[in-house]
Order: C-alpha cells, then structure tokens, then sequence
C-alpha cells in the first residue's frame, strides 16, 4: 500500500479508532465494578472492527480478537450460569458477533479487503483531510495504537534483500572484484589534512549531546496515595514502602480494588466479597475470608496468604506468585493464563509449607476423538 493510500486509509478510519478508544477508557474508568469482566470482554475485542485495514488474512486477526473476548467471558458464565441466566444469553449473543463476521470474511475477503477499481472515491474533506492529496498531508493527531495496520508491511521487501545477500556470498572470491582501491590520500592515518577535518568536525557533536533534548519524555506523573471506602469499594492505590496497610472494618459485601502498589504489605481483616490486584509489584497481601474471588492481574512478585477460606484464585499476565494456602482453604481453585514462576505452598505440620509449583509447559496431543492437554514433566 502506497504512503498516500495508507494516509487516506488514516484518515477514512479515525473516527472509528476513536470510538474504539472511547470504548477502552470507559473500561478503564470502571475497574472495580460488577460488570467488569463484561467491559473487558468488549474492550479486549473491539479493535476486530478494524479488520479491514489487515492487509493479509484479517480473518485470523477477528478470531485474535475473539480469543481475547472468551478469556473474559468464560469469567461472566461463571460467575452467573446457575443465578442469571440473561448473562449466558449475552456471552452467547455477543460472542457471534465475531465468529458471523470470520465467516463472512472467510467466504468474501479471504487475503484482505478488496477495494471497488470503479466505485465512488471516499470524500476526504468530511474528515479533515486536505483536498490535495498528492502533496504529503499533515500527520493524523495522535490516537491509540495502530493496531488496525499489517505488523509486517514490508515482508516482501525483506525477502528480496535477503536473497540478494545470499547471492553476493555464494560469489565467493568473486564478491572481491566490485571493491574499488583506497588510495593513500584518502586513508585518514595517512592523510593529515582528513584527520584535521575529521577532528573540527567532530568537537562540536559533544556540545550538542550534552544539552537536553526537547524532545526528552517528562517525568512520571506521582500519584497520591490512596487508602479509602468509596461506596462498597475499598480502593487501595499507589502505594510505595508501605508496610502497615491494615483494612480492618470491612463487610460481606464490600469489593477491595488493589492498584499500582509497590513494596508494601496490605492486610485485610474480615470477610470480603472479592479482592483485585491489578498492576502491582512486590507486593504482599494477608486477607482472612473471600466469598467470591482474589484476582491478580499484570503484577510482578507478589505474595498472598490465605488465613480462612477463599473458592478461587485467579492469576493473570502475572510473573511471580506465591500463594500461602490455610488448612480451611485446600479446596482452593487457582486458575492461571499467561503467567510464570507460580508457586502454590501448603501447609504441613504446625509452622511449616510445602512448595509446589504450578506447571507452565503443556503438551496437547490427539487422542483420535479430541484434544488432550497435560503438563510436561521437565527432566533435571
């Protein structure tokens, strides 16, 4: 796709990127609500829309998409298959969404989008562009990431210099004889007057390092800390060092919404409805009784220990976690999607664990019916 296709394409396709960022901050802004999963299943997907900027095989890209929505949905069925019946009516529901339109892609736009070579010309002007295309308009205002555009516009154009390469070694000595000779005016070691350019040409470049850039990020905007009941939400936020965190009045109803803490400690008396962490690193949770689910999400080291009873644990995206289960809690679900270095301790005998690590290798093999999927026993 030519620079001033891929400009028009831009500018044909913003106001659908911006309803589709609009969808992703309103998700955003309702973290700790009921009908999260829901948002999250709709935000996670809703960039399939812009299967028709896919340059190859946009089918693959929606069923991504749907991939990404099921993950969430699978929590909504959960959650309400045996109380709400209207939820698995709307997984279902929204779920046929993408895979009617894999099929459609499937049966009409296998390879991509095929442009009419005799339909209409798009009207430029009724999104901003300007009406001399042959000149290179200004660039679109920034917006959310290109996740519409081919990861590898250029694949082609990669292939063919890799041939050319390996056509120039397989020339062996020949490949010598298109090198032109250096004379010794044109050696710097052996030509004063080059090194006395090279030098006046070169003091300068330090100066120039040394001032800031203008471009230079600005730092990291610090948030307050945040420790408070909002409604039936407790929020738990941006908290540093700290290690006497301490949620003491808490009711059965009550949401507890960790988020973007760091080497701290938060202990939760009482019994809670749920518990989500989300974007943490080194941090360690202590919390009695959970009547729904502890969710980790997109955190790094963090440790968890049970003292009561909890049904489920849900760690995802997460590198590094500890849980510490009670006798009371054994019975424990601990589910886990993209994660590493999970470790789930027992308890044994008084004052002491025992560590079992939860498998991240799997083989999945066809048994002449279905797919069966183990973990990997990893030799050494």
């Amino acid at each position: 796709m030519k620079w001033t296709e891929m400009t028009e394409m831009a500018y044909l396709l913003r106001p659908l990127s911006d309803q589709i960022q609009e969808v992703q901050n309103f998700r955003e802004k309702k973290r700790g609500s009921s009908l999260f999963n829901h948002l999250s299943a709709v935000s996670e997907s809703i960039p399939a829309l812009g299967w028709v900027a896919v340059c190859q095989k946009p089918g693959p890209y929606v069923k991504e998409m749907n991939d990404a929505a099921i993950f969430y949905t699978n929590r909504v069925l959960k959650d309400y298959k045996d109380t709400d019946p209207s939820h698995v009516e709307w997984v279902n529901s929204y779920l046929s969404i993408w895979t009617e339109l894999q099929t459609y892609i499937k049966e009409h736009h296998t390879t991509g989008l095929i442009w009419s070579k005799t339909g209409p010309v798009a009207p430029l002007s009724l999104f901003g562009a300007p009406s001399d295309v042959t000149c290179p308009p200004p660039p679109p205002p920034p917006g959310p990431p290109p996740v519409f555009l081919d990861n590898n516009p250029k694949s082609d154009d990669t292939a063919a210099q890799h041939s050319a390469l390996f056509a120039q070694l397989n020339q062996g000595e020949a490949i010598t004889k298109g090198l032109k000779h250096v004379s010794d005016k044109q050696k710097t070691h052996k030509n004063p007057n080059l090194r006395s350019q090279w030098g006046r040409t070169h003091q300068a470049s330090p100066a120039k390092s040394q001032n800031p850039s203008s471009s230079a990020c600005a730092p990291a905007k610090k948030h307050s800390p945040v420790l408070e009941l909002e409604g039936k939400k407790w929020r738990v936020e941006h908290q540093e060092q700290s290690h006497d965190l301490v949620i003491e009045e808490t009711e059965l109803r009550q949401v507890v919404y960790v988020f973007s803490c760091s080497n701290s400690t938060l202990q939760i008396k009482g019994k809670v409805n749920s518990i989500i962490m989300d974007n943490c690193k080194k941090l360690g949770l202590v919390f009695d009784s959970v009547v729904g689910i502890v969710e980790i999400i997109n955190s790094r080291d963090i440790q968890l220990q049970v003292m009561g009873k909890v049904p489920t644990i849900s760690i995802n995206k997460t590198e590094g976690c500890h849980v510490y289960l009670s006798k009371d809690s054994l019975d424990c679900e601990i589910v886990s999607a993209k994660s590493s270095e999970m470790n789930v301790l027992v308890p044994e005998g008084e004052d002491d664990y025992r560590e079992f690590p939860i498998p991240e290798q799997f083989k999945t093999v066809w048994d002449g019916s279905s797919l069966v999927t183990e973990p990997t026993k990893i030799a050494g």
